[in-house]
């Protein structure tokens, strides 16, 4: 999308509805799906990861994107207004628009949905499946209305802000008979994958320890800390949604806004889900759990703009015997040390004790974890069969639960016990107090 100076980019920031979905039926090209076999999609949060997905959605032949929701007309995520990747409705519209009205004779495309409420979306009726793109803080939210509303769900991770909410989540998908999808994308990876197999074939021995590596959070404010009054083309209040309204700065808003417990749990729940993820599948916990977690060594940026950890440790235990450290640390990645040797993988890069169990045609066993396509592709195809996608709800929430937890230890100053099973924190009240707590504002539940 060309440069739109900020004086000139939108006469009126209000967007009305689109006219119910038409589609010219003569195509280009004969690579379309008919449209009764279509899966029609929407897509709630344009940022920079929604734009990922978008595009991912887009370039499948079965999918059709008919409805998309943001609060945010046009922006430039964290650059200055013109510098860049241009995000928001509205360049998304065109995206969209340009790309379907490339395939069809008219040259043309009219019929999307464009709104700010995504209750709205949820509700609309022709949609299968709804894209979760949002900040931290609305992932419940809109998740629940989705799958309420007969919806298929793709979220990004963390799936849930608070641990209540991972909980209603995936006990309503379970409820409706939904599928979900969570974008711990790098269970899709081969990497990732041969990693998994080879602990368990128990090529690496029994494993002893596991070091999980995820970045350090932000030391100090990210962008302008100036309070200034919202830009044109955001409603602010609804981009805050059920979480405090906090004055509006640049330092808390597009890509910085997980710093502030407000709306996300900063860069340790941002990875948490990724690599600590890959370790649980590892052990063969993915609906399991640590017996003992605590937050050790948590230091805290020197600002009041983030109250989220610059460096920390979560110490894990496991019924197993396995013992395990998430911390900022920690080389990034996941790292296994078994009694024949150790393992590393991160995105791109896979290291070993033994030369040869970096190859991946090395034959570590019988075992073998499904092997995808892609991540949205397993998602599409399990709405298609009913099954389990890769990366289910239950799955999601119990890959982030030591670090909701690790949150708890860390304000008690004391490890938990932990009941995996009832997820329950074993005779200690005021921590499972702590745990289920929520910060909505009024009229939000």
């Amino acid at each position: 999308m060309p440069h739109i100076p900020r004086r000139t980019f939108l006469k009126s920031s209000t967007l009305t509805l689109a006219s119910p979905f038409i589609l010219s039926t003569g195509l280009k090209g004969q690579n379309r799906v008919a449209a009764n076999d279509r899966i029609n999609v929407g897509i709630i949060g344009l940022g920079s990861r929604g734009f990922n997905l978008l595009n991912a959605f887009l370039a499948d032949p079965r999918v059709q994107i008919t409805a998309i929701c943001d609060v945010h007309d046009l922006h430039y995520r964290d650059r200055e207004w013109g510098q860049g990747t241009v995000f928001g409705r509205i360049p998304a519209r065109t995206k969209i628009e340009r790309h379907y009205g490339e395939q069809y004779k008219s040259g043309s495309y009219s019929g999307l949905l464009i709104t700010s409420d995504y209750e709205n979306l949820c509700q609309r009726d022709g949609i299968d499946a709804v894209v979760v793109a949002t900040p931290d803080h609305w992932h419940a939210q809109c998740t629940l209305a989705a799958i309420q509303a007969g919806k298929d769900v793709y979220c990004e991770k963390p799936v849930t802000h608070y641990f209540g909410e991972g909980q209603q989540v995936y006990k309503e998908v379970k409820k409706q008979n939904a599928v979900f999808q969570t974008g711990s994308q790098q269970r899709s990876e081969p990497l990732f994958q041969h990693a998994v197999n080879l602990v368990r074939n128990g090529v690496l021995g029994k494993i002893k320890e596991i070091e999980v590596g995820i970045p350090p959070g932000y030391d100090a404010p990210q962008g302008s800390t100036e309070v200034l009054a919202p830009p044109v083309g955001l409603d602010y209040n609804q981009w805050c949604g059920p979480s405090e309204m906090l004055p509006y700065m640049q330092a808390r808003h597009h890509r910085w806004w997980r710093g502030h417990r407000a709306f996300g749990g900063g860069v340790l729940m941002d990875w948490i889900g990724h690599h600590n993820d890959i370790a649980h599948w590892s052990l063969d916990l993915d609906n399991d759990g640590p017996t003992v977690v605590e937050a050790v060594d948590w230091t805290f940026p020197e600002t009041d703009v983030y109250n989220t950890p610059h460096q920390y440790t979560i110490r894990c235990e496991y019924e197993n015997g396995v013992t395990s450290t998430i911390a900022s640390q920690n080389k990034l990645g996941t790292k296994w040390i078994g009694e024949n040797g150790w393992l590393h993988v991160s995105r791109g890069k896979l290291s070993a004790s033994e030369k040869q169990w970096m190859d991946l045609k090395y034959n570590p066993g019988k075992f073998r974890v499904q092997e995808v396509p892609s991540h949205v592709g397993n998602f599409l195809d399990c709405m298609k069969s009913r099954q389990q996608c890769l990366a289910p709800a239950e799955t999601a929430h119990r890959s982030i639960t030591p670090g909701h937890l690790g949150y708890v230890s860390h304000q008690l100053q004391r490890p938990l016990r932990w009941n995996a099973k009832e997820e329950v924190v074993i005779d200690d009240q005021k921590a499972n107090e702590l745990l289920m707590a929520t910060s909505y504002r009024k009229n939000w539940s």
